[in-house]
C-alpha cells in the first residue's frame, strides 16, 4: 500500500510543533501577526543573523554539497532551492539518515536535522532578502517564524519564508524548485530595476499580428517591424520546438517605454508568453486555456493582465510588465 503523501501541514505538526511555546500553538494566527520585538532590540536581530550564518556554514555538509556557496547572494538561494531534492529530504526524515541534534540536559534527543535546517534555512533566505533588497525583519516567536517586509514595485508585502520551506519540502512540491520560484516571484521580479534596461524602440510602435508562426516567418516579421532587435537570443525556442508548439498566431507589444518586447500566442493547449529585451529572450510563461474565446493581454501602467478561458470560465493573471 503506497505511503500517504507528505504535506506541509504534516511536516509542521510532526516535526516543528513540538518546539513551539504552548501559547503560540494555541493561536498560530495571533502569533504570526504579533510583533515579538516591538522595542527593536538589536540583540534579537543579531540572533537572527547568527542563525543565518550558522546555516551558511553547516548546510553544505548536510546537503552533501561542499560547493553550495551560501554567500548570502540571490544566486545562493537558487543553488539552495535546486539542492532540495526528494532524496535529500527523505534522508533527513529517516531515523538512520536524518541525523539528530545533541542530547539535551534531560537526556532527550535534540531536534532532527530537518528541523535544524529548515528553522535556520528560513532565516538564511530571509537574510538574503534583507541584504540584497532592503527587506526588514518583522520578528516573531519562535524566531524562524519571522517575516521579511519588502517594499517593491508590487507594493509592500510580508514574506513568510518559513512557510515557503515547508511547502517546498512537501510531496506536492519537492524537487520542483518551488523555493526558488517563490523567491524569484516575490523578491527578484518585484525589486528588479527595469528602468535600467536599454530602450529597444519607441514604446508606442505598433507591431502587427503574425498569422503564420514559423521560425523563418517570425524572423522576417521582426526584421521588418522591429529591426532594432538583432536577435531572439540563444534560449529562445528552437525552430523545431516552435514548430511543435503550433501557434495559431503571434501578437506583440512593447512594454516599459520600449524596454521589452512581449510576444504572446495561443496553441491548442494554452497561451504562451515570451519576454525579450535588447539582448533577446529573457523568460517565458504558460497558462493552460480553452481554445475559444481568444485570450487577451492588457497593458496597464506597471502591470499586465493575461485573461484566458479555462473550462468555460475566465481567469486573469496579473504581473509586472517585466514578467512573472
Amino acid at each position: 500500500m503506497p505511503a500517504e503523501p507528505i504535506t506541509a501541514a504534516q511536516l509542521f505538526e510532526r516535526f516543528f510543533a513540538p518546539h513551539y511555546p504552548p501559547d503560540a500553538l494555541a493561536d498560530l494566527s495571533a502569533m504570526r501577526s504579533t510583533d515579538a520585538n516591538p522595542a527593536g532590540n538589536p540583540s534579537i536581530l543579531a540572533q537572527i543573523e547568527h542563525a543565518a550564518e550558522v546555516f551558511a556554514r553547516l548546510a553544505p555538509g548536510a546537503f552533501g554539497a561542499p560547493d553550495l556557496g551560501l554567500d548570502f547572494s540571490d544566486a545562493s538561494v537558487h543553488r539552495l532551492g535546486a539542492a532540495l531534492t526528494r532524496e535529500r529530504r527523505d534522508a533527513w526524515l529517516s531515523p538512520a539518515g536524518g541525523a539528530r541534534g545533541a542530547s539535551t540536559a534531560s537526556g532527550a534527543e535534540g531536534p532532527p536535522m530537518l528541523v535544524t535546517l529548515v528553522t535556520h534555512g528560513a532565516l538564511y533566505v530571509g537574510a538574503c532578502v534583507v541584504k540584497n533588497h532592503g527587506g526588514t525583519w518583522q520578528v516573531r516567536r519562535p524566531l524562524w517564524e519571522s517575516l521579511v517586509r519588502l517594499d517593491s514595485s508590487a507594493g509592500t508585502g510580508d514574506l513568510a519564508v518559513f512557510q515557503w520551506w515547508l511547502k517546498a519540502l512537501s510531496d506536492e512540491e519537492i524537487g520542483r524548485g518551488r523555493l526558488v520560484d517563490r523567491y524569484r516571484t516575490h523578491v527578484e521580479v518585484p525589486t528588479f530595476d527595469a528602468e535600467r534596461l536599454p530602450v529597444i524602440a519607441a514604446g508606442d510602435r505598433r507591431i502587427p499580428r503574425l498569422a503564420k508562426v514559423r521560425y523563418d516567418t517570425l524572423y522576417k516579421h521582426l526584421r521588418a517591424h522591429l529591426p532594432e532587435l538583432r536577435s531572439v537570443g540563444e534560449d529562445f525556442p528552437s525552430p523545431e520546438r516552435l514548430e511543435e508548439m503550433a501557434f495559431k498566431s503571434m501578437e506583440f507589444a512593447l512594454l516599459g517605454g520600449g524596454r521589452m518586447l512581449l510576444m504572446h500566442g495561443a496553441t491548442a493547449e494554452g497561451v504562451h508568453l515570451f519576454w525579450l529585451d535588447a539582448s533577446g529572450f529573457v523568460k517565458s510563461a504558460y497558462y493552460p486555456a480553452d481554445s475559444f474565446p481568444a485570450h487577451v493581454v492588457q497593458v496597464e501602467g506597471q502591470k499586465i493582465r493575461v485573461i484566458v478561458p479555462v473550462r468555460g470560465e475566465t481567469q486573469a493573471h496579473e504581473m509586472l510588465w517585466w514578467g512573472a
